[in-house]
């Protein structure tokens, strides 16, 4: 078993975004055989980059509300439900509420490492 907490996790802040604080729960450091998970804090107004990739993504809303654009298509998100990219959608999460959105993302584990 291993276990981390949050607050052990250095944050970063990616390329594209705006107001996200993000964090690598279980990565590379932990040798997960299968996936990663990770932590967003999006701020209001923040967003994450418009992008699409050959993987899925489980997300997992924990606090908060904002929105989700899938393609072309933006989708209301509040704290309590799912969400399943599959692979190759072009997506979006944005913080269009007054108040932090915290987001769980499960992705495959990126090949090689």
């Amino acid at each position: 078993m291993k276990k981390v907490n949050l607050r052990e996790v250095k944050s970063s802040y990616p390329d594209g975004t705006k107001g996200v604080d993000f964090r690598q729960l279980i990565a590379k450091d932990m040798r997960p055989p299968n996936f990663y998970m990770r932590l967003f804090d999006i701020s209001p107004g923040g967003y994450t980059p418009r992008h699409s990739h050959a993987w899925e993504h489980e997300v997992f809303i924990v606090e908060g509300s904002g929105s989700v654009l899938i393609e072309d298509k933006g989708t209301k998100l509040v704290a309590g439900d799912a969400v399943f990219v599959e692979p190759n959608e072009t997506h979006q999460f944005v913080n269009d509420s007054g108040s932090l959105l915290r987001l769980i993302c499960v992705i495959p584990k990126p090949e090689g490492d």
